[in-house]
């Protein structure tokens, strides 16, 4: 079995263990990052993608007039979304399950796509990105909201000892934030239009990776 794989599949035990009580536990705290999130996204356009829907927290922070496709790896993250989106009469919102590494759309299908506090658990975020990148249209945004460090000091240190316990709940504390700016680098068509730190305090962190308008 590849590595890719098995940390896949470690994930969807992870994640059926979290589906049912996901919303109590991260609602609160996730909120301001999911509506500004949403709010950059709808900005960016009408046709959105969001990587990682969960339970659909932030389903209800996009504005109805856009087109909303959500996914998630998670067949049980995906069944409690679609019942959120059922009953919240979310009727611009579509859900599928589905990898980040390899998208079924066609290229240049979506205005946005967002990434709400996902990019640190995918196994293979570059990888992921690209797929991002495919099917984002010309002049369009890549937006994610994460716990982003910088790996400095003793909060770095921190964060990369406690990495290999926080795995077994879901997280990634050692996820640095010049991985994302690093990969935008790399492919030259992205640059990085904003880094907005989001409650609490700044934990959490907002990157908008804007793509270069392209002829065609």
């Amino acid at each position: 079995m590849s590595e890719l794989r098995s940390r896949a599949e470690d994930q969807q035990k992870i994640y059926q263990r979290w589906a049912p009580v996901y919303d109590r536990v991260y609602r609160g705290i996730l909120r301001d990052g999911h509506r500004k999130l949403a709010a950059l996204a709808a900005a960016a356009g009408t046709d959105i993608l969001e990587i990682g829907v969960g339970t659909g927290l932030t389903l209800g922070h996009y504005p109805r007039h856009c087109r909303v496709t959500g996914i998630d790896i998670s067949k049980h993250m995906i069944a409690r979304a679609r019942e959120k989106a059922k009953r919240e009469k979310l009727e611009h919102v579509q859900l599928e399950v589905m990898d980040a590494h390899a998208l079924t759309f066609a290229d240049r299908s979506f205005d946005a796509v967002c990434l709400p506090f996902v990019i640190t658990l995918i196994p293979e975020p570059e990888r992921a990105l690209d797929e991002c990148a495919r099917v984002l249209r010309p002049g369009g945004e890549i937006i994610l909201a994460s716990k982003l460090g910088d790996g400095a000091g003793l909060q770095g240190a921190i964060e990369t000892a406690v990495a290999p316990l926080v795995r077994h709940i879901g997280w990634s504390s050692a996820f640095r934030i010049h991985r994302i700016i690093a990969w935008a680098e790399r492919r030259g068509d992205f640059a990085a239009a904003d880094i907005l730190p989001v409650f609490p305090n700044g934990f959490f962190k907002i990157i908008r990776l804007k793509q270069r308008g392209l002829a065609g």
